[in-house]
């Protein structure tokens, strides 16, 4: 990153409104690929910028900017996407967020990131059982990584930590949603 990023992420303010919270998470938007549980770790600020909702700035917005901060100013450990080699997809659904991580193999065998995605949940989504919003993170996760799964000459392999999604894939019979 350019030193005079670097210098205007480290001496950022501490927001006062919500217009300057919107300025800060706009900036930090475009390193969001590169922040593992983005959508987790900025939802305290996005909760705050919701209209008809108080601006109130406690600990939780203050640890979710200090937290955003640090993980922009640290160097990434992505590398590059290789479309010859085989891609797997580690999806996470919390109560209101998710989180995706594409990871490729090394020559050695050793997995390491090449992209992350995370969404804090619509309102809606906030009302879903536990395995429809795993569901929902495997759909975001093939929507946004769609020219990486596109790309590779392998079958994409999606890895989730939900039981009930083994259920899914071999019954018969699925609701609409």
């Amino acid at each position: 990153m350019e030193q005079g990023k670097i210098a205007a992420v480290k001496d950022w303010e501490t927001p006062k409104t919500v217009k300057e919270v919107q300025a800060f998470l706009g900036f930090a938007n475009y390193y969001r690929r590169f922040i593992k549980d983005y959508g987790k770790i900025a939802a305290p600020l996005y909760n705050i910028t919701k209209k008809g909702i108080e601006f109130q700035w406690d600990d939780k917005q203050q640890e979710a900017f200090n937290e955003i901060k640090n993980r922009i100013l640290s160097e990434p450990v992505l590398r590059i996407f290789n479309p010859i080699k085989e891609v797997e997809l580690e999806t996470d659904a919390s109560d209101f967020a998710i989180g995706v991580q594409l990871s490729q193999k090394d020559n050695n065998r050793v997995l390491y990131p090449v992209a992350f995605f995370s969404k804090k949940l619509y309102s809606t989504e906030l009302n879903y059982p536990i395995y429809n919003k795993e569901f929902i993170a495997i759909i975001y996760t093939f929507e946004e990584f769609e020219y990486y799964c596109l790309g590779t000459i392998y079958k994409v392999k999606v890895y989730t930590d939900h039981k009930n999604i083994q259920y899914f894939a071999t019954t018969q019979q699925l609701n609409g949603r």
